[in-house]
């Protein structure tokens, strides 16, 4: 295992090894540069199934629920973020997907997975929740333009996000159509991405 100090980061990776899924581990710590120069964050993990579909992981940690109010599913990224995971799709091929996971410390009695597919990790239990990068950013909104943070609605998440197992244990989509990313309400991705047809 990677030496890491995000334990969402290691409890995932940790989980990983238990179900036995080939995986790299990524030095998320420094950002990588590309031939023209320019500065991308690192992914967390590249994973394989072995489905014929390799996942660019970028790892999001999250209490479930979070915050003072006790607000559950939360799901902002950084636009930095979402630019440099769609820059990676863009680069590894046809044969990666960007897959944002949310990994939720479970704080309360509630769960966004079920009691099965829950991950108990150094006296913590974790879920393990992925939402595919297209996916994402089909309804992605600002969320703070002073953080530079965007988020999915609540609903629009929970109707497109499943248990990590279950991503990683479903068959590619036979056809990929190339798209430009979705204009969401107040946020413009200006990179071009890929839409993939169920």
């Amino acid at each position: 295992m990677a030496r890491r100090h995000n334990h969402y980061e290691a409890a995932f990776e940790a989980w990983l090894r238990e179900q036995r899924c080939p995986y790299l581990a990524i030095d998320e710590s420094r950002r990588s540069l590309f031939g023209t120069g320019e500065s991308l964050k690192n992914l967390d993990f590249v994973v394989s199934p072995g489905r014929g579909l390799n996942w660019l992981v970028d790892v999001k940690g999250r209490r479930f629920p979070s915050g003072n109010g006790g607000q559950y599913w939360k799901n902002w990224s950084t636009e930095d973020e979402l630019q440099s995971l769609i820059r990676w799709e863009a680069h590894f091929g046809s044969s990666f997907q960007g897959l944002l996971v949310f990994a939720y410390l479970i704080v309360a009695d509630r769960s966004p997975v079920p009691v099965d597919a829950l991950f108990r990790w150094k006296d913590q239990i974790y879920a393990f929740v992925g939402i595919r990068l297209d996916h994402y950013l089909s309804g992605a909104r600002q969320l703070s333009p002073r953080w530079n943070t965007v988020t999915l609605p609540t609903a629009h998440f929970r109707h497109l996000a499943r248990p990590v197992s279950e991503v990683f244990a479903a068959r590619p989509p036979a056809i990929r159509v190339p798209v430009i990313s979705a204009h969401a309400a107040g946020w413009n991705p200006t990179v071009a991405t890929t839409l993939r047809v169920d």
